[in-house]
């Protein structure tokens, strides 16, 4: 009697890499050096690109990363990456946003509706400057931005259930009570790598927070940026 034979499994490494046109080393190589912590283990490596699948994010374009946490990594989704997985969504029927002042013309908060095709009434957020506001780069220089974002992320959040992912902001205000002293590849959170390798196709400008093309003087040496520079552009992009 012949023994029936099971079938093979399935790499999630290899799916995504055929996914994207990749050499699966290269691939992975690829993540290493500009989304996730260089320290990461093949199973954390594995669940990250689970949640981008599930999903369908593209970690290449930056709509998922991942950054170090106390036992691991935590994925993280820019706005962008909010904006594709509402634009994607078969409910998404659209939004506003609107911008609430004081008598002053001061910005106070913004509130954002989220409509969905089944639903009569718009899912409906309001964040505060007040209580979002913080003292940092981004938050300093586009305050109004990063409310905005703020609103649209968590009325995107409730309109459709998006869960098991954060936002670049949030995680940094976890991070920042939990734990400052993480040390992944013997260095701080400050320190970490992100993104620029000699064939690099993605590198994030830093006041911007937009895709640009790596220069071609100073590119070779530079491995990894700081960490939290890359922090602050996605927070704003």
């Amino acid at each position: 009697m012949t023994k029936k034979k099971e079938p093979a499994k399935k790499s999630i490494v290899k799916s995504m890499a055929n996914k994207f046109g990749m050499e699966i080393k290269a691939f992975e190589q690829t993540l290493r050096e500009t989304v996730v912590p260089g320290n990461t283990s093949p199973a954390q490596f594995a669940a990250f690109l689970l949640v981008a699948k599930e999903y369908d994010l593209n970690p290449i374009t930056r709509e998922i990363f991942a950054f170090p946490s106390q036992g691991g990594i935590r994925p993280i989704v820019s706005i962008d990456g909010w904006m594709t997985m509402c634009n994607r969504h078969p409910q998404f029927n659209g939004m506003t946003s609107i911008d609430n002042l004081d008598k002053d013309g001061n910005l106070i908060s913004i509130t954002v509706k989220m409509f969905r095709k089944d639903r009569e009434h718009p899912v409906e957020v309001t964040e505060y400057m007040k209580e979002c506001r913080r003292n940092t780069t981004t938050w300093k220089q586009w305050p109004a931005r990063m409310l905005r974002h703020k609103a649209m992320i968590q009325a995107a959040r409730y309109a459709f259930s998006f869960s098991g992912i954060e936002e670049p902001d949030e995680y940094e205000r976890s991070e920042t009570v939990v734990n400052t002293k993480t040390k992944p590849n013997g260095k701080g959170l400050d320190d970490l790598a992100a993104s620029v390798i000699e064939e690099d196709p993605v590198v994030l400008d830093n006041e911007t927070g937009e895709i640009i093309k790596p220069k071609k003087k100073g590119v070779k040496n530079v491995k990894r940026k700081n960490d939290k520079q890359t922090r602050d552009a996605a927070e704003a992009h």
